[in-house]
Formats: structure tokens, C-alpha cells, sequence
């Protein structure tokens, strides 16, 4: 099959300049003009204590405190409320602090983990729960909580869900997922389009090399304007067609038309939830991947290859760049591309490619030669080689000019000498679930909702705490001082054996800690209901049938919570206790003591530090063998990939 889509993509192959470029072309080209007056390339955060954001998120949350969480807290609270005659009494304290009687709201951030598909459709799925639109989640009293929340992060499939989410100015999960059931024009959201396989839509394999040739002609524009191109553009033009405005099911084959090409992330500032503050600030997670890391810092025994000490990256709306110590800066999304003061590059910052950045997941092919050469990825870098010719192609990264080259801020950024900075895979230093950029302390969050839908279990696609326990070892180990997590187990083995995943968990617990308290909720296990499992998948493209289940399916996980009944299906105080941990650092806050349900139900869900034993699990292996010849093989795509840069 290799051998065949090989043969096919190069026979379709266009050589340099064998055709004008496309209108996509010519929409995702970069594009220079005179930088804007007080333009600054490069903002310090300031180290650990006196770190600040930047004055377009402070502006926006502020409008968002203003303006919309003081209604979405109480329109929660009424929500939570009816259900009260049928279910758990909630204390007052709950009540006061919902409806600003206490002057002390809950700060909430979301975030939705990796895992491709599955991460997309389960978090979506859970963030359907929680959506104050949706008449079932409002009539169990969860319904609400999505409207309340600061911040929404999203990483690699998650990144999928949140990116599309944003720009496709925050409609319903079902509208997201499914479209919104209407003809729509080529400058509005059409739906995930899941039933199309990504980068081979067709059953014919000459027709998927000509998509794949089709995807290549539109990055022309951007290679002739001497900016390096990847794999990673590859992907961005097929995320245009899935999860950015502009395509539908009718379109989507429609050679005339740009495919999401003109989006860019910084625009989302335009639409109009955004402008009004409507929907939670949009963040999404990638890992820088770097020649310089420290490769002795790869977890052991995993088949991740890049260093958890690297920096992990933010890509929000405004801003680019790392709260880490070891880079501690940002740049403007809105000019990315730019390396000085004078001369700014806008619409490089195209929004399939910044999601595509969070989730190329390519590294596991860059392991060795001949894994890259027998991986379904060759052929296509093969035809991007051949028709938009390159020192090397970068597999597994997204490529940015660095602006932070040669800063004096960034003196222990560890690709200060480098001219670009590559971008790979949220996921891919083993921490899939984007919690870090809400811990950051002057965001001041207090609460943490964490879907985490990767996969932990060996041979299965099961979620198991892992990505808590990287990140745990990552800020203990390298910089305790710039965030605070609340403990978690200290292995996958911990979580399988106490169940951890298999129901919601409370981590943080102990009101002392200056750490958010973490909402743990997992694809860690099929429903209770005994219904056959439709959520530990893998799947390139669904029907929308089956897409449809997924999501259904994972509502009745979201909702099942721990019963305290272990022959009992659900538990029907789940909604009340979800409520109790959303208050719980503002009543701490306050000085009152949990009482009540509240009580209760921190001593069902909360993780309390004690082992119930241990069950063995098999580990995934060959990232240690191979850590030379992966820092080798990057350091020689990145300077290759340099050459076309300057």
C-alpha cells in the first residue's frame, strides 16, 4: 500500500513553479508591511513571583469578569439549583458564593487533553456536559459551567476541538461537531467534516495523491515568500478543511475555493463571542523540540523523545511563547514571522497550522531512517521535496522564526542561537492534558477541570493519569518555584489500581495548598450502564452516526460519577459534589468549613495520598536506545531547514 500511494503521489508530483498559485496559495501567504508604531517583538513575563500577562488577556479577562461570569455564575447556580429537590442539598455557603454574595467568584479553567480523534470527540463530549445551551446538561444541574469558566486550553486533538471551537465563534458541541444542519456559505462553519479521512479522503489511492499534491501547491505562496515549509503545512491545509470556517461536505473537494487558508489564530479576537467576551480565553499547548535540550531528561522507557525539561509553548490568541523560567517571554501571535522591529509579517499565524503545531505527532516516525522511510508520512515529504525543493524537510514540527534569537532576556532559552524555532506535539515530553498554562500563578485559577482522554494503557486506549504524573515530576524536577500542582500518584500503576480513572477524582484537596484543586475526569473505562464501549478508539474518520454515539456515550461517563452504591450505575449527588469542588478554594477563601453534601462527597471523590496496591502494567519502550540519533537527526533537519529561512 506504502509502495502504491509512493508511486501515485510521485506520478502526480508538479515540479518548481509548473503552475500559478491557487487562491489558498495565495491566502496563506505571509505577508510583509511596516511594523505598527510602539511595535514590540518580544514581551519578558518576569521570573516566578512576579510573572504578568499580557495587557490584551488582562483587558479580556477583565471584560469576561465583568461581563459575563457574574450572570454565568448564577445561571449555574439556578441550574444546580432545581435539581435540589430531587438530589443532594447543597450548603449555603455554595449558593452565596455563586451569586456574588461572598465577593469571591470560583476561577475556573478547562482543559482537553491529546489523543487524536478520541481526545476531540471525549472532550467535546464532556464540554457538551457542561454547556449551559445544552437543555439535558442544564435539566442535571452541570449545564452552565463551560459559560462560567476563564480559560479553555486545548492540546493536540484536544487543541482540534478548542482551535475550531474559537474561530468557529463558539457554537453548540453538536454544531461544532456535526455542522449546523444548514447550506452554509464558504466564509462559515460547516462541521468537522469526520466522516472524511484526513489526507486521504478518497478510496482511490491516485485520487488521495492528488489531494496530498493539491494540499502541497497550496503552501507555493508561503515557500517563494522564503519561508521554510513542513510536514506540518501538509497537515495545516488538511485542518483547514476540517476544523477552520470555509468547508462543508458539499465543498470540500472544491479546488476553487481557499479552505480555511485566510484564518488566522489572532483573528479570533475578531469574532463576535470573543469581542463580547463570551466564550472562555482560547489557549492551545505545543513542546518546543530543539537540537539543545536536555535529552537525559526523556522519560525512561516511553516513547516520548523530547526533553521534559524543554519549554512548553502557549499559543494563544494574542501571544506566543513559554511562562517556564527558561524562556520566560512571549511574542504577538498577530506577527509571527517578524524577527525585528521594522519590518512585521502578519498571516503567518494560520490557524490550521498553529493546531497543527500542537498536534504533529510525527516524532514517532523520526525515531530512525528506515522507521521515516517505511511510515506512511515518506511519500508525502517525498512529493513536498519534489515539488517545493529544500535542503530537508522537518517531519515533525512546526517552524516559526525565532524572535526571541540573541535576546538577552532569554539568556537560558535554550534555542537563543538558532534562527528558527520548531514546534511539535503537545503530548510529546508525556504531558498530553494542557494543565500547565492553567497553573500559572498569575492567572490566579483556583479550580482546574482536566479531561484527559490519552492514551495510558498498554494495548488499549484508555486513559491513566499519566500525563498528571509527567507533570508532577517536570515541575518538581525543574521548576518548583514557578508552579503549583496539588499531589497526584506517582505512577500509572497507582492510578489503575485505586481506579482513579475510572471515575471523576479530586486532586488538592487539602486546603492548606496553594495548588488549584484538579477535576480529574477520564476516558479511563467503559460506562457503567454496560453498554459496549464506543470510546476507547483510534479512529482516522468516523461516520457521523458513529460520531454521534461517541459523544452520547461520553455524556453518560461525564455524568456517572462514584456512586457510593458500588451495584449503583451513577451517582445522582455527581452534579451536587461537581458544584462543591467548583466553590471549594472560594469557600476556603471565605473561612467556612465544608459542611453538609459538600463534606461527603470530598471524602468519596477526593484522593487522599494512600496506596491500595499496586497492579503491574507494561510500559511503552525505545525512546532511551534512540535519544543520539533523534537529537542528530533534528539538529540536521533544523539547520536544513534553516538554509531556507535567510
Amino acid at each position: 500500500m506504502l509502495a502504491t500511494l509512493l508511486a501515485a503521489i510521485s506520478a502526480s508530483s508538479l515540479p518548481l513553479l509548473a503552475s500559478a498559485q491557487t487562491a489558498a496559495s495565495q491566502a496563506y501567504t505571509p505577508v510583509a508591511g511596516a511594523c505598527p508604531e510602539g511595535f514590540t517583538l518580544v514581551r519578558g513575563t518576569g521570573q516566578p513571583g512576579s510573572q504578568t500577562l499580557s495587557p490584551q488577556e488582562v483587558a479580556y479577562i477583565n471584560g469576561r469578569k465583568t461581563n459575563v461570569i457574574p450572570d454565568a455564575w448564577k445561571t449555574y447556580l439556578s441550574n444546580i439549583q432545581a435539581v435540589q429537590s430531587t438530589n443532594a442539598s447543597l450548603p449555603s455557603y455554595v449558593a452565596s458564593i455563586l451569586s456574588g454574595e461572598s465577593n469571591r467568584y470560583p476561577n475556573l479553567g478547562i482543559a482537553c487533553s491529546g489523543g487524536g480523534w478520541r481526545a476531540a470527540m471525549f472532550g467535546g463530549g464532556v464540554l457538551n456536559v457542561l454547556d449551559g445551551r445544552n437543555a439535558t446538561s442544564v435539566s442535571v444541574g452541570t449545564g452552565g459551567l463551560l459559560q462560567a469558566a476563564q480559560y479553555l486550553t486545548g492540546l493536540s486533538g484536544g487543541s482540534n476541538l478548542v482551535g475550531s471551537l474559537a474561530q468557529a465563534n463558539f457554537p453548540t458541541i453538536q454544531e461544532l461537531t456535526l455542522g449546523p444542519g444548514t447550506n452554509t456559505t464558504t466564509d462559515e462553519w460547516g462541521g468537522w467534516l469526520a466522516p472524511i479521512n484526513q489526507q486521504d479522503p478518497y478510496t482511490n489511492a491516485t485520487q488521495n495523491a492528488e489531494y496530498i499534491q493539491e494540499l502541497i501547491e497550496e503552501m507555493r505562496g508561503k515557500y517563494e515568500a522564503g519561508f521554510a515549509v513542513s510536514y506540518n503545512d501538509v497537515t495545516a491545509r488538511d485542518n483547514g478543511r476540517h476544523f477552520v470556517n470555509g468547508t462543508t461536505a458539499a465543498n470540500f473537494f472544491d479546488t476553487t475555493l481557499v479552505h480555511g487558508a485566510g484564518y488566522t489564530w489572532s483573528g479570533v479576537a475578531n469574532v463576535s463571542t470573543f469581542a463580547n467576551y463570551s466564550q472562555p480565553f482560547p489557549i492551545l499547548v505545543a513542546t518546543l523540540l530543539s537540537p539543545n535540550g536536555n535529552f537525559s531528561t526523556v522519560i525512561p522507557d516511553s516513547s516520548f523523545i523530547i526533553p521534559t525539561s524543554n519549554p512548553i509553548m502557549e499559543l494563544n490568541v494574542y501571544e506566543l511563547g513559554s511562562y517556564d523560567p527558561n524562556l520566560a517571554a512571549f511574542t504577538p501571535m498577530q506577527y509571527l514571522g517578524t524577527t525585528n522591529n521594522s519590518v512585521c509579517y502578519t498571516n503567518y499565524d494560520n490557524t490550521g497550522l498553529i493546531i497543527g503545531a500542537s498536534g504533529d505527532w510525527n516524532t514517532i516516525y523520526n525515531t530512525s531512517e528506515s522507521t521515516y522511510a517505511t511510515s506512511e508520512a515518506y511519500p508525502i515529504t517525498s512529493a513536498l521535496n519534489a515539488t517545493l525543493p529544500q535542503a530537508g524537510i522537518v517531519l515533525d514540527a512546526a517552524l516559526f522564526r525565532n524572535p526571541f534569537y540573541g535576546s538577552i532576556m532569554n539568556g537560558t532559552f535554550i534555542d537563543r542561537n538558532e534562527t528558527i524555532i520548531m514546534m511539535s506535539d503537545g503530548g510529546s515530553d508525556g504531558e498530553a492534558v494542557p494543565i500547565q498554562p492553567l497553573m500559572v500563578k498569575a492567572r490566579g485559577l483556583d479550580t482546574i477541570f482536566a479531561i484527559d482522554s490519552n492514551q495510558d494503557w498498554p494495548n488499549e486506549y484508555w486513559s491513566a493519569g499519566g500525563s498528571l504524573v509527567n507533570m508532577q515530576n517536570r515541575i518538581n524536577s525543574f521548576f518548583p518555584t514557578a508552579y503549583t500542582m496539588p499531589p497526584v500518584p506517582t505512577n500509572i500503576s497507582e492510578f489503575i489500581a485505586q481506579n482513579l480513572s475510572t471515575h471523576p477524582t479530586f486532586f488538592g484537596c487539602d486546603s492548606t495548598t496553594e495548588a488549584p484543586l484538579i477535576i480529574y475526569l477520564a476516558n479511563g473505562g467503559p460506562p457503567r450502564d454496560g453498554a459496549t464501549p464506543l470510546t476507547n478508539v483510534a479512529p482516522n474518520n468516523v461516520t457521523n452516526d458513529q460520531l454521534q454515539g461517541f459523544l452520547d456515550q461520553t455524556f453518560t461517563i461525564a455524568l456517572q460519577g462514584l456512586p457510593a452504591n458500588a451495584s449503583a450505575t451513577s451517582d445522582s449527588e455527581w452534579p451536587a459534589c461537581l458544584a462543591c469542588a467548583i466553590v471549594d478554594r472560594a469557600r476556603n477563601a471565605t473561612g467556612t468549613e465544608r459542611s453538609g453534601v459538600c463534606s461527603s462527597c470530598f471524602e468519596r471523590y477526593c484522593w487522599n495520598g494512600s496506596t491500595v496496591g499496586l497492579a503491574t502494567t507494561t510500559t511503552k519502550s525505545g525512546a532511551v536506545s534512540v535519544q543520539w540519533s533523534v537529537s542528530a537527526l533534528i539538529a540536521s533537519l533544523l539547520a536544513a531547514a534553516a538554509m531556507m529561512i535567510f
